[in-house]
Parts: C-alpha cells; sequence; structure tokens
C-alpha cells in the first residue's frame, strides 16, 4: 500500500511540476523572424533557463503567451511527449493501412474488436497528453490566435475533436447497426447469393458461419477444422472466391466439393445491384473524411516544425 501511494504522490508531482513552469513568450519563430541567436533572449547560449534584459522586455511587450519549463520540466514533457507521439503514430498508422490496402469495406462487416480497441485507447491517450503539453507551452488563450503555433494547434485540437465525434459515431450507432446487418444475413444462407452476402460469412464472432465460393459454388466450412475462425492454414479466408487459389493449393477440388453444397453464386450488374443503407453509406463517408484529416493534422505538424 505504501508503495502505492508514493508511486501515486510522484505522479501528482510529475503532472504538477508539467502544470506550472515558467512564464515566459520566446518561440524558435521568433529567432527566425529577426535572425536572432537565442542568446539574444536566453543568458545560456543554447536557449532556455533565465532572461537576458532583452528577453524579458519581448516577455513583457508579449504578455507572456508562452511557458518556458525548467531542466526537470522539460524531461518530464519529453516523456509525455514520446507518449503522446507513438499514440498517435499507431493510431494513424491503423487508419492510413486499413483504409488504403484493406479498403473500409474490410470494417463495413462489423468493427473488429482489435481496432476499436486500439482506437479508443490511442483517442484517450492523445487526448490526455496533449492537454498536459498544452497546458504545459501555452499559458494564455490569446496564443491560439495571436501566434503561428498556437492558431495551427487549435486548427489541430480541431480536428482532432472532429475525429473523435466520428469514432463515438461509428463505434455506438453505426457499428451495432453494421453487426445487426452482417449477424442476420449470416445466419439466413440461402440458394443464391451474391458476392457480399457471402462475404459477410466469414467464420468471425459476429457472422457464425463460414463459407466459401468455388467456381460460382457456394460451400459451408463452418464445421471444418481446418477453418477454424474462418481461417485456413492462415493464408486463406472464408467469405472469399477460392476458385483461383486453389490452383496453388497442394491438393485437388475434391477436399472442396467435399463440404455441404449451400447453393450458387449470383453476379449483380452494377444497373441492379442494392442500393446500400444509409447507415453503411455514412460509415464510408466517416472512413474516408477521417483518413482526409490524418493527412491534414501530419500536414500541420509538418508545418509548423519544417516551414
Amino acid at each position: 500500500m505504501k508503495g502505492g501511494n508514493g508511486a501515486l504522490a510522484g505522479l501528482i508531482l510529475a503532472v504538477l511540476m508539467v502544470l506550472s513552469p515558467i512564464v515566459v513568450s520566446a518561440t524558435p519563430e521568433y529567432a527566425e523572424k529577426t535572425g536572432l541567436q537565442c542568446a539574444s533572449c536566453h543568458e545560456n547560449p543554447a536557449g532556455g533557463g533565465s532572461l537576458t534584459k532583452e528577453g524579458n522586455k519581448f516577455l513583457q511587450a508579449n504578455g507572456g503567451m508562452f511557458r518556458q519549463p525548467t531542466r526537470p520540466q522539460r524531461v518530464i514533457r519529453l516523456i509525455v511527449g514520446y507518449l503522446h507521439l507513438i499514440t498517435a503514430i499507431a493510431w494513424f498508422g491503423t487508419i492510413i493501412y486499413v483504409h488504403l490496402l484493406l479498403k473500409p469495406a474490410y470494417a463495413a462487416k462489423g468493427l473488429p474488436r482489435g481496432e476499436l480497441a486500439l482506437g479508443w485507447i490511442s483517442i484517450t491517450v492523445i487526448a490526455l497528453t496533449g492537454t498536459l503539453l498544452t497546458v504545459a507551452r501555452i499559458s494564455s488563450f490569446s496564443a491560439f490566435y495571436q501566434s503561428r503555433f498556437g492558431v495551427l494547434l487549435a486548427i489541430k485540437i480541431f480536428l482532432f475533436v472532429v475525429m473523435a465525434l466520428t469514432a463515438a459515431i461509428v463505434t455506438f450507432v453505426i457499428g451495432p447497426m453494421l453487426k445487426k446487418k452482417k449477424s442476420s444475413e449470416a445466419q439466413s444462407k440461402k440458394p443464391e447469393m451474391t458476392c457480399e452476402e457471402v462475404s459477410r460469412m466469414d467464420g468471425s464472432e459476429t457472422s457464425h458461419a463460414a463459407c466459401i465460393i468455388y467456381r460460382d459454388n457456394i460451400y459451408d466450412v463452418t464445421q471444418s477444422k481446418l477453418w477454424k475462425g474462418g481461417k485456413h492454414m492462415n493464408k486463406h479466408l472464408a467469405g472469399g472466391d477460392l476458385t483461383d487459389a486453389l490452383k496453388l493449393a497442394p491438393h485437388g477440388e475434391d477436399k472442396v466439393v467435399a463440404m455441404p453444397f449451400v447453393g450458387k453464386l449470383v453476379h449483380k450488374t452494377d444497373a441492379t445491384a442494392a442500393v446500400r443503407p444509409v447507415h453503411e453509406r455514412v460509415f464510408y463517408i466517416f472512413a474516408y473524411m477521417n483518413l482526409v484529416l490524418v493527412f491534414l493534422i501530419t500536414a500541420l505538424v509538418a508545418l509548423w516544425r519544417w516551414w
């Protein structure tokens, strides 16, 4: 119990150190615009720490919009910033991978638990660490509209809030609707099904049933020990067409046709294709919108750091 109290006290002390640094308005942008070195405002030629006479004048003239942390506070800020950055990389990387390589249709069948957990853990960590970093850097609300860094940060915060709101809508409103649709369709095996209908029978926890397509015939592999969880040898997934894949398999088609026959595959033309329901269309809009927001946020960071 004593160890737990000590750790809690240490955490509270660290947060207080981050949130209560010395106030100052010196910024790298100021040095770039004026052409002055850090030593013009700081007694330490490398920057940071106590201010010179000119530095104090600049501080008074700009109203103290920014904070200048001490060395211990900078160490804590570095740790918090690293956690903030690594979490953003994991979250943004997942969004880019799913949307560009797997395509949003991968999640349109029902939101996978792994991606949901990663997404919400990332949103929570980014929100907490981002708040700490913002408070540790900005001491006046005016910095959000009177400084270049503040304006870029305000836009970044706004885009993050939009992403978090869309994630909440998809998770708690659209997600259950997608899951319900997939579960109901996967339970009803019809003599004729489209590729989209078969794709929902992927053997996952929401579909239960697992089917595959071979030469426009649909077979049920749910009970096969070789298709546990809708996967075969960790290479092939249920719900898809394995006609071409079977050509490279070490066995013949007899293994496939021996499975219970479900029905025939129906190819829908573009003219007769069913219109997606509203909630599914909203899901695709949010999916691609979040991809755009990822690129916008990273562009803001690049603009802040290297422009």
